[in-house]
C-alpha cells in the first residue's frame, strides 16, 4: 500500500510517498515559493536530487508537479498515480471536534474552516492543499491528521483555563497543545525501549518551535504548548509563557495595537529577542563561545525552563521512566541535553556526558549514565511516518 503524505504551508508543499508494506520512504520533497516564483526539489534514496525552477500559481499546480515527477519515466519512482491508495494530509488544529484522524469529506472541511479563527496561521494553506490534493486525486481517501489531537484525552482541569467558564463555552479557549504527531511518535518508540506500554515519559519536542509533553500509559496528560504555540518554554522567537499582563504593559507602554504586540511576543521575542542575534541556536551557540553575554543568557534561560517543566512533569505523574529529546535542538545539540539534565540526580535523571556529547546524529541513543534510574534518550521524530500509519490505519 502506497500513502501519499502532504504537509501544505502557506507557500510550501512537503511531500514524502511511503510503501506501508515495507517501511519505506520512496520519494519526498519539497516545493517552494508558492504563488511567487516557484521551485521544486525531488528525492529519492541513493539517486542523485532533482531541482528545478517552477512555476505554482497554487498548491494545485504544486501537486500537480508532485504528481508528475512522482511518475516519471526518469525521476519516479512508481508507474502511475493509481498506485497511490490514500493521501494523509497534517493539519496543525482539529479544534474540540476532531478529536482524532479522521477520513476527511465535507462536513470535517466544513468544521476546519470554522476554527481557522483558532488557528489563522496554519490552518488556511493546509485547507488549500487539501483541496488541491482532491481536486487532482479525487477517487482516493484522504485522511487528516491533527496536531492537537494527542490531547483530546488530557483531564479538563489540565486543559481549562482559569478565567470565567463562559469564555472557554462561547470562544473555545482552551489548552489544545501542538506536535502531537511526534510527541506521539517518540513517546511509542520510548515505550518500545522501555518494554513497557504503560511508562512515563516526558518527551522535548526542542526546535524553531518547541513543546514538552507528559505522557502516561500512551495517553498525553500535560503538554507545554496551550491554547496557541505561543506557550510552553522560550523558542526561536516566541517568548513562551509569560504573566499575560505584561502583554497589555506593553501595549499601553509602547502604544501597540493587539496586532503589534501579537507580533513582538511571535516574531520579534525568544531566543531571538534576548539574544539580539538570530533565532538559531547554532548562531547564538557560536555567539555565547565568543563571550556574548546576551547569546549566553538566551540559552540559560531555555534550559532553566526546560529543566523547570520537566521536573513539575515529574510531579505531575508522581514519577517517570524517560525523558526524550526530539527535533532540531533536541537531537543535535548536546551542549543543552547536557545543561538540562544536570543536577537532575534527586530526580533520578542522569546522562553519560562523554556518551552525550559523542553519539551518533540521526540514530537513536540512550545517554543514560550507568545506573541512572531513569532513562534518557535522543530519538529522531518522523511525523510523516505517523500520519502514513493514521491514514493507512483508517483507509485499509
Amino acid at each position: 500500500m502506497k500513502i501519499l503524505v502532504v504537509n501544505a504551508g502557506s507557500s510550501s508543499l512537503k511531500y514524502q510517498l511511503f510503501d506501508m508494506d515495507t517501511n519505506e520512504v520512496l520519494a519526498k520533497g519539497l516545493c517552494e515559493r508558492i504563488g511567487i516564483d516557484g521551485s521544486v526539489t525531488h528525492k529519492r534514496p541513493d539517486k542523485p536530487d532533482y531541482k528545478a525552477n517552477v512555476d505554482f500559481p497554487d498548491h494545485r499546480a504544486a501537486i500537480e508537479c508532485v504528481l508528475a515527477l512522482l511518475t516519471d519515466k526518469e525521476k519516479g519512482v512508481i508507474a502511475s498515480v493509481e498506485e497511490i491508495s490514500a493521501v494523509g494530509h497534517r493539519f496543525a488544529h482539529g479544534g474540540e471536534k476532531l478529536r482524532a484522524s479522521a477520513v476527511l469529506g465535507a462536513d470535517e472541511i466544513k468544521y476546519l474552516e470554522s476554527i481557522v479563527g483558532l488557528n489563522p496561521l496554519h490552518g488556511p494553506p493546509a485547507i488549500s492543499g487539501f483541496k488541491a490534493c482532491k481536486e487532482v486525486m479525487p477517487n482516493v481517501n484522504h485522511v487528516g491528521v491533527f496536531d492537537t489531537s494527542y490531547y483530546s484525552d488530557m483531564e479538563d482541569y489540565a486543559y481549562i483555563y482559569p478565567i470565567p467558564y463562559e469564555l472557554y463555552e462561547k470562544h473555545k479557549i482552551r489548552r489544545y497543545g501542538f506536535h502531537g504527531t511526534s510527541h506521539r511518535y517518540v513517546a511509542g518508540k520510548a515505550a518500545e525501549l522501555l518494554g513497557n506500554k504503560n511508562a512515563k515519559i516526558i518527551t522535548c519536542h526542542l526546535g524553531n518551535g518547541s513543546s514538552i509533553t507528559a505522557t502516561v500509559n500512551g495517553k498525553a496528560v500535560d503538554t507545554s504548548m496551550g491554547f496557541t504555540p505561543q506557550d510552553g518554554v522560550p523558542m526561536g522567537t516566541r517568548s513562551g509563557a509569560i504573566d499575560p499582563t505584561v502583554v497589555t504593559y506593553i501595549q499601553k507602554a509602547e502604544g501597540l495595537t493587539a496586532e503589534e504586540a501579537d507580533k513582538v511576543l511571535n516574531k520579534e521575542a525568544g531566543l531571538y529577542g534576548v539574544s539580539g542575534i538570530s533565532s538559531d541556536c547554532r548562531d547564538i551557540r557560536e555567539a555565547a563561545a565568543n563571550g556574548n553575554y546576551r547569546a549566553k543568557l538566551a540559552m540559560k534561560i531555555l534550559c532553566h525552563n526546560i529543566k523547570k517543566i520537566v521536573g513539575s512533569y515529574v510531579a505531575e505523574m508522581n514519577g517517570v521512566d524517560a525523558v526524550v529529546f526530539t527535533a532540531g535542538i533536541g537531537e543535535n545539540d548536546r551542549d543543552l541535553r547536557q545543561e538540562v539534565c544536570k543536577e537532575m540526580s534527586f530526580l533520578g535523571i542522569e546522562i553519560d556526558e562523554a556518551y552525550n556529547q559523542n553519539c551518533p546524529r540521526g540514530e537513536i541513543a540512550d545517554l543514560s549514565a550507568k545506573g541512572a534510574k531513569v532513562k534518557t534518550f535522543v530519538i529522531p521524530t518522523n511525523e510523516e511516518y505517523m500520519i502514513a500509519l493514521d491514514t493507512q490505519n483508517l483507509t485499509k
